[in-house]
């Protein structure tokens, strides 16, 4: 009798299953806006795509080292000396597939099963369920609007013992809010003196709005920082993200990819150096500048449509919107705006698993005139009024 293992039997990502519906939305009415998935709307930089080209003429793109070319740890280890002050070397970098492919990696390499690891709620659900696949104890951090839905230092020493692993997101998803540099660094400082494996998710870096970000190794090198390509470098399914690890975690984190992986994309290598160079600087500022637009109009619509009550969104590209005086399920009330205006948005089951039936999130890295599209729509449904 064949049944799939118990590690399989997680909770569903349902901002996929909601892009599914959208899909379909889009193919039966041609009417779908996509305000549920937490990608950016544009394409990658130009240079990254004319990179892209010259390594598909002039490269083998064959197996690559496993944790990645030298040229592109080189430059990933200048981006966070340029950005941080912090200084990092090639070797300290293992470039992986997505930051999803440095997760999974990265909690096989770190975490024994039956290990505490702790998260915030909400929080970012592949963490939890990737974790749980694993065999690790999740623990979930109740973080509300009176700690900026982040965790503090105050709120990691009242447990009665400290977890394996902390997982802190910053800018955060879904919240897009930020842990202030002296909290960090003091969580930091924390999780070195316990034993604690800080992991600082640090993906939505650049995508900020005048609330200043730190990274973890500015504090402590006993820390993992994750980054990507994904979200301010406009390359989510280009598949490219890195890790930032201790020495200790070096070897094991090359030796699990070379199974797992072999190496991360090649012709994505390839093409990623280019990101980190001036042109394509240029480009990416001018996509913060539209969210930055974005993010004002929202702050301004969602209270005039009823949405009054939402996570302040210091940085990445989401608002998370209490929907509670409006519904007590936000998937049926998400299928529901799908239905009546085209919008796609997602349910809050996903991130906050005891609340999350009364929360959505709101994805605002379209274009304006969509997202104005939008809230007119919503607004027109009525199904903002309760």
């Amino acid at each position: 009798m064949f049944a799939p293992s118990s590690r399989s039997n997680v909770e569903p990502f349902h901002v996929m299953e909601v892009l599914g519906a959208a899909a379909e939305r889009q193919r039966t009415h041609g009417d779908a806006i996509f305000l549920c998935a937490g990608q950016p709307s544009t394409p990658a930089p130009r240079a990254v795509r004319d990179a892209a080209v010259t390594a598909l003429e002039g490269e083998v793109l064959g197996y690559t080292e496993a944790t990645g070319i030298l040229p592109l740890r080189e430059a990933i280890a200048a981006h966070h000396r340029d950005w941080y002050g912090v200084e990092v070397s090639p070797a300290d970098v293992v470039v992986m597939t997505g930051s999803s492919g440095a997760f999974s990696t990265l909690f096989l390499a770190a975490f024994e099963p039956g290990d505490t690891v702790a998260m915030t709620r909400p929080g970012y659900p592949a963490y939890r369920n990737t974790l749980a696949a694993l065999g690790c104890e999740v623990l979930e951090l109740d973080c509300g609007p009176e700690t900026r839905y982040q965790p503090t230092l105050a709120m990691l020493e009242a447990l009665p013992e400290p977890p394996k692993g902390l997982i802190v997101a910053s800018p955060a998803n879904p919240t897009g809010t930020v842990i202030d540099p002296e909290e960090l660094a003091a969580i930091a400082r924390w999780c070195e003196q316990v034993g604690c494996l800080l992991v600082s998710d640090e993906i939505y870096h650049g995508v900020t709005y005048g609330r200043p970000v730190a990274s973890a190794w500015q504090t402590s090198r006993a820390s993992v920082v994750v980054g990507s390509v994904s979200k301010y470098f406009s390359m989510t399914g280009w598949r490219l993200g890195w890790v930032i690890v201790p020495e200790w975690l070096r070897r094991p984190m090359e030796v699990l990819t070379q199974n797992l992986n072999i190496c991360p994309p090649a012709i994505t290598q390839y093409a990623a150096l280019a990101a980190f160079g001036s042109e394509a600087r240029a480009e990416l500022e001018g996509h913060v500048a539209r969210y930055a637009v974005n993010r004002d109009l929202l702050l301004r619509r969602l209270p005039e449509l009823g949405l009054g009550s939402f996570a302040p969104p210091d940085g990445a590209f989401y608002a998370w919107c209490d929907i509670s005086h409006l519904t007590e399920d936000s998937v049926q009330w998400c299928q529901d705006v799908l239905a009546a205006t085209g919008v796609a948005l997602t349910p809050g089951v996903d991130f906050d698993t005891a609340r999350g039936h009364q929360w959505m999130r709101l994805s605002f890295a379209g274009g304006t005139e969509e997202i104005g599209e939008a809230l007119d729509r919503l607004d027109a449904s009525g199904l903002l009024r309760a």
